[in-house]
């Protein structure tokens, strides 16, 4: 499973920092971590891979079906990273219903692997989308519409959003994107949910305050059911926290970790 990580010696000492890129369509980690991964850096080692399903890793997911079964298979696949890297425990930062479900579902599978987790715009344990967001449209206006939900202001971000949904349409229109983006979001009879109550690890719940793509209520039912978690609202951002506000963003990150 290819993963872009930060060029280290033997000696880094830095905590290593995994980053789970969300779920629209198109998306991979490059992109997804793209406004905040070098001003981490500096006090984290950071490994972003693509999960399941996105970017470079479309082939191999075949027959997973469910938000569920995707979340599991990502954290399968998250562990196995961590054992080719030799990597006992890291920090998570998990972003939406792909990311953020993956280090739930990490969470409740190997707890050991894990020193604290940051969760972004509920974690994927809110409703399913009442329809499959732009392959019913596949178009660059389509995708230039569904990225410019995620911010709070598309004004202040123009650029960034039309660069984007020319990256990301290419991407989405790769042989097998599309089968499996609308398996994430089968509504199948999923055995239950994750036990979040049987979840010890520290965890904070990152919401926007403006976020148009889940309710902030997603990620306060979210930290009600964890042991050991906080909510930070955060003013002024939308869905993408991090390309809203990534100076605020990397602060809360890197205090939490650090704590």
């Amino acid at each position: 499973m290819p993963a872009s990580s930060d060029d280290v010696a033997d000696t880094d000492t830095r905590p290593v920092l995994l980053l789970l890129h969300g779920g629209g369509p198109g998306v991979d980690a490059e992109s997804n971590w793209a406004s905040v991964r070098s001003r981490l850096s500096p006090r984290f080692r950071c490994l972003a891979p693509d999960l399941l399903g996105f970017g470079t890793a479309i082939s191999g997911a075949n027959g997973i079906v469910g938000p569920r079964a995707w979340a599991m298979a990502r954290a399968r696949q998250v562990l196995d990273l961590l054992d080719r890297e030799s990597l006992d425990r890291v920090h998570l930062v998990g972003n939406s219903a792909a990311g953020g479900a993956a280090a739930l579902a990490l969470l409740s599978m190997a707890p050991d692997r894990v020193e604290r987790a940051v969760v972004m715009g509920g974690a994927g344990t809110g409703p399913l989308p009442p329809s499959v967001p732009f392959y019913d449209d596949p178009t660059e206006e389509s995708m230039r519409t569904t990225l410019g939900r995620l911010v709070a202001d598309e004004s202040v971000h123009d650029e960034l959003l039309d660069e984007l949904a020319a990256i990301r349409l290419r991407q989405a229109l790769r042989p097998g994107a599309e089968p499996a983006f609308r398996s994430m979001f089968a509504d199948v009879n999923d055995p239950p949910h994750m036990d979040l109550a049987r979840i010890a690890t520290p965890v904070l719940a990152l919401h926007g305050e403006r976020d148009r793509v889940s309710p902030v209520g997603v990620s306060e039912r979210l930290v009600d059911s964890l042991p050991d978690a906080r909510l930070k609202v955060v003013a002024g951002a939308g869905h993408w926290i991090h390309v809203d506000r990534p100076d605020e963003f990397c602060s809360l990150v890197g205090e939490f970790l650090s704590s």
